[in-house]
């Protein structure tokens, strides 16, 4: 810490993970009884435009001068900050989100608990520091992310679960802004648990999508875990403990947005298929969600079940799929997503079905890298030295194509 300063503590998640002996990815520095005057002479950087912030001179690590905040409008914004000399540490701590986050550690390694961070962390509480909590909607989210950290041994307080409600009934999270949803889900979807994450918020308006799931039934020799609800949080579940990436789990999250339209349409499950295509899409369009994520969810709302059943399905079908539907020969890395949301789909069904093997993604895959191999300059060139032009030889490159898929599940038949 810099000695330059008299009252430094280093504050926040870094204490917190310091504490459980989690490696931190950043210090946070607090400074008390000092001004942007004398941080700046000292050659730290301004960054901070809402609030004063500094980069060390030598370490680049950021410093904050002690602050209160109080609201003063809706949503995220709207606050008055008061960065003096005269804010105490309890105070600057006061503004934090949660009692483990509301810890500092001082100069001689002496850590400053006024709120009981320490006990929360050992009972594995979630608990707001202080009734400020209601003040910044995305609280909600960072609540249920860390829960999404942290596992299912961890709960939130009931106390806070209370605000929580609180803010959904007095319309804050309706101020909830797009893109800082997004932010806070893509982090969930990345973390060791991210189902704890969406049930942790389930009803409080914030991913309607996913709160039209409870109570639509699945048919029980397909479905033995339950709705559709449940079934998805098991998919995602699986696609966590499979260490599977990003794309693979939003399309676990999202492959079968389509069941509560079909289910209200037609009091069945048949063509969720297609009807999750344009949920997936408004989904993305509301919380301004990257095309990359939108088109792997897209192509798996509408193609897992062929997937599924890729044993019944013909060449030209297969061949279809992965052409044509998944462009997998342009976007390979897209298409291996595909295929681990679908085995993610078909093990996430309770623990019976867990580890049922998925044969379909391998078959899918090998079929696939023998597409890949296939020498197209080669037909293309036979194509025009028999006098074939235009989509004539898009038509050859097609018929070598399902040719191929065709010598694949011939071979295959023959080793069995």
């Amino acid at each position: 810490m810099d000695k330059a300063l008299e009252q430094v503590y280093l504050v926040g998640g870094a204490v917190r993970d310091l504490l459980l002996k989690r490696a931190s990815n950043d210090n946070d520095y607090v400074v008390i009884g000092e001004t942007p005057q004398t941080m700046e002479a000292l050659g730290f950087v301004p960054i901070g435009s809402d609030f004063p912030v500094y980069l060390h001179p030598k370490t680049k690590e950021e410093y904050a001068l002690g602050r209160t905040e109080r609201k003063s409008g809706k949503g995220y914004t709207g606050f008055v900050v008061d960065a003096s000399p005269d804010v105490t540490l309890e105070e600057d701590l006061a503004r934090r989100d949660l009692t483990i986050n509301s810890m500092a550690l001082d100069a001689n390694d002496n850590i400053i608990d006024p709120f009981n961070g320490q006990q929360d962390l050992k009972d594995k509480i979630l608990r707001h520091t202080t009734d400020a909590f209601v003040e910044d909607p995305v609280r909600v989210l960072r609540i249920a992310r860390f829960l999404a950290r942290f596992g299912s041994e961890w709960r939130i307080h009931p106390s806070t679960y209370a605000l929580m409600q609180q803010l959904k009934q007095q319309g804050e999270l309706n101020h909830l802004v797009p893109e800082r949803v997004w932010l806070e889900t893509e982090k969930a979807l990345g973390e060791k648990h991210p189902e704890l994450y969406f049930q942790a918020l389930q009803g409080l308006g914030i991913f309607p999508e996913l709160e039209k799931m409870v109570n639509v039934p699945q048919p029980k020799q397909h479905h033995p875990e339950g709705d559709v609800f449940v079934h998805t949080m098991l998919v995602l579940r699986r696609a966590a403990d499979l260490n599977f990436d990003l794309a693979t789990r939003f399309a676990a999250l999202t492959h079968d947005f389509g069941k509560a339209i079909s289910f209200k349409k037609r009091g069945n499950l048949r063509g969720h298929e297609r009807d999750g295509v344009a949920v997936v899409e408004q989904f993305c369009e509301r919380l301004k969600i990257p095309n990359c994520f939108r088109d792997i969810g897209v192509l798996t709302s509408d193609n897992h079940t062929l997937c599924h059943t890729l044993e019944q399905l013909r060449p030209e079908t297969v061949h279809k799929l992965i052409v044509t539907n998944l462009n997998a020969l342009v976007h390979p890395q897209r298409f291996i997503a595909f295929t681990q949301a679908c085995q993610c789909d078909a093990q996430g069904r309770g623990e019976t079905l867990v580890d049922k093997p998925y044969p379909q993604a391998a078959k899918l895959r090998a079929i696939h890298a023998e597409l890949l191999r296939l020498d197209k300059k080669q037909v293309v060139q036979a194509a025009l030295n028999s006098g074939k032009k235009g989509p004539e030889i898009g038509e050859e490159v097609k018929q070598a194509e399902i040719n191929c898929v065709k010598a694949f599940l011939t071979r295959e038949k023959q080793a069995q």
